[in-house]
């Protein structure tokens, strides 16, 4: 008999919200404090989804070697904490089909890059009734592609490989889910194109939240 999916672990940033204003806010204020040349909101957007050190080393000139990076860093995660919501927003839809899966019975988590204070944060202000794990970057915790955030959001919603099915819009979030023996659903809404997903070997795209309800309502293991 067919096992249906249970479990579903989203990717936070260009999946669930859009946070790349606030991003690009945050790098051009720790750019101007050390007088370095600002980003363009494009220029943010291919520099994301390998955590905030590696976001900072794309935008830097000399990446990790400038002698400001570590400074840098540190002035871009003081004003990104205090400014985490500015202009971050759940994409539209989204909001509307978590509150049906979660009627529907299904668990769900976050898995992030970003350092794990700020994603427990988004998850509180933005999906407290809908998702109940949230997991980010920390020293106990490697970043994606490794499976480890991955593997600690299914034991924190006791769930197994075989119920749990992973949803993200990168290149990384595909490279995660086949790490943590996932199917992976590509979006195409956040900071990567569909042939970046395709690329990376992405298992099913779908152009719009409800296009992702409908697959997650009906997908059972048979599926995969």
């Amino acid at each position: 008999m067919d096992i249906r999916k249970t479990t579903i672990i989203f990717d936070l940033d260009g999946t669930l919200l859009n946070t790349l204003r606030d991003l690009q806010m945050a790098v051009n204020h720790a750019l101007e404090i050390y007088h370095y040349p600002t980003k363009s909101l494009e220029e943010v957007r291919q520099s994301v989804g390998n955590g905030v050190s590696k976001l900072m080393e794309r935008v830097l000139p000399a990446g990790a070697q400038n002698p400001d990076f570590k400074d840098c860093l540190e002035s871009f995660r003081t004003y990104y904490s205090a400014h985490l919501c500015d202009y971050t927003k759940p994409y539209e839809g989204l909001e509307e089909v978590l509150s049906a899966l979660k009627t529907e019975g299904y668990r769900m988590g976050i898995v992030s890059n970003k350092y794990d204070a700020a994603v427990k944060q988004l998850r509180n202000d933005y999906f407290p009734e809908t998702i109940s794990v949230a997991i980010g970057e920390s020293i106990n915790v490697r970043k994606k592609p490794a499976p480890d955030c991955v593997f600690t959001a299914m034991k924190e919603l006791k769930s197994t490989q075989k119920e749990t099915v992973y949803v993200g819009d990168s290149d990384v979030d595909v490279q995660t889910a086949h790490n943590a023996g996932l199917p992976c659903i590509g979006v195409t809404w956040g900071f990567r194109d569909v042939r970046i997903l395709k690329q990376a070997g992405a298992d099913y795209i779908v152009e719009s939240p409800k296009e992702l309800y409908t697959l997650l309502s009906h997908w059972t293991t048979s599926a995969v």
